[in-house]
């Protein structure tokens, strides 16, 4: 069997190369004799392997050096509750501290709700009133604000930030799991970027965190050992055993990137990709992109059908999904919240999956019109 083009939100394709090279070395990582899954995450072998991918990733983002770079597990949503613990946390009996919020989807939701259980959230701009297809004009946080959160990249909603906030001295914290190293971004704007693997960085189970020093070393003193930034930061993400395996593929997919002449590189490709899919959504007479232009996903890219009958919709989804999947086009299904279709074009997606996916869709609207 061929390979797919796989288009799933997350877990997400990997490039091949990775994937061959990974697979070369499942049994013996670095003439070690060994695979990296049953390495000791103390020893002489895997240390070089977690220092590398470490150094890829400063060398292709241009992380400042007063930054940490912590290799975790939990994903984005543990960091839900670490970002305002760490960055927010009053000792038991002391007044909660206030944190900025901007809602734009699903994922930011969640974080809302979870930073709510440690402070008091200020929610400064919403997108709802227009079911989240935009990005809102966000005003400075309030001047006790403690940081100020953003979804980078909204994968269900399928919008990103192209102006960030201006948040004076209140640090800037961002989930950035759908959109790191799709396009250049200056980390000296924020006080903490996160990231779960799973989308353009590796496998599943691995979650990156670049914090800034002085973000370090605040938790109170209730908060676990296993959520604090400073604990995983002196012990260089090694407090407990980290993803090991995980990491490993992260620094593979680094090593990729920078082959295809780093994150500059990648996003001339990604605007390619994305300008001829949502071309042809915009000239659709079947499909549209139901997301404002201003504010439209490189990676993430909805759609959904022009005028359907309310009580069709489903089954001709459904159809589409089907009929595409036959066609090596996997996981176009929208998600299960939103509904409709999704097409995800991450890093590792060949602009010749994309050709295939319009193709495709042009002989679907064909087929739709002699029915």
């Amino acid at each position: 069997m061929k390979r797919v083009f796989n288009f799933s939100a997350g877990p997400s394709m990997l490039p091949l190369e990775v994937l061959e090279r990974a697979g070369a070395e499942i049994t013996d990582a670095n003439g070690t004799g060994q695979s990296v899954m049953e390495m000791s995450h103390r020893s002489k072998d895997y240390k070089p392997i977690i220092e590398k991918t470490e150094a890829l990733l400063r060398e292709l983002m241009d992380i400042p050096a007063n930054y940490r770079v912590l290799f975790l597990q939990g994903g984005a949503s543990l960091q839900f509750a670490m970002i305002p613990l760490n960055l927010a946390g009053a000792e038991q009996g002391a007044p909660r501290k206030k944190a900025a919020y901007v809602d734009t989807g699903v994922w930011a939701d969640k974080a809302i709700k979870e930073a709510a259980k440690y402070v008091d959230v200020d929610v400064v701009a919403s997108s709802r009133d227009k079911g989240c297809v935009y990005i809102p004009d966000a005003p400075p946080p309030p001047k006790d604000a403690a940081f100020y959160h953003i979804t980078l990249n909204n994968t269900i909603i399928g919008t990103k930030w192209n102006k960030l906030p201006e948040t004076g001295d209140v640090p800037l914290a961002t989930d950035a799991s759908s959109c790191i190293l799709s396009e250049p971004l200056d980390v000296s704007k924020f006080g903490v970027i996160y990231a779960g693997a799973q989308k353009n960085l590796g496998p599943a189970g691995t979650t990156v965190i670049i914090v800034r020093d002085d973000l370090v070393g605040n938790a109170p003193s209730w908060v676990p050992t296993m959520l604090r930034y400073d604990v995983h930061a002196k012990e260089g993400s090694m407090y407990n055993t980290p993803p090991c395996y995980g990491v490993y593929v992260v620094g593979l997919v680094l090593e990729w990137v920078k082959e295809q002449g780093g994150v500059e590189a990648l996003a001339k490709h990604n605007r390619e990709k994305a300008a001829l899919l949502y071309d042809y959504l915009d000239n659709s007479k079947t499909f549209l992109s139901p997301i404002e232009k201003s504010s439209r996903s490189l990676m993430n890219i909805p759609f959904v059908y022009r005028s359907a009958p309310e009580d069709k919709k489903s089954d001709l989804e459904k159809r589409f999904v089907q009929e595409s999947a036959k066609e090596g086009l996997a996981n176009l299904a929208g998600h299960r919240l939103v509904g409709g279709m999704r097409a995800s074009i991450y890093n590792a997606m060949p602009i010749e999956g994309v050709k295939a996916l319009i193709d495709f869709m042009t002989r679907f609207e064909k087929n739709m019109g002699s029915n």
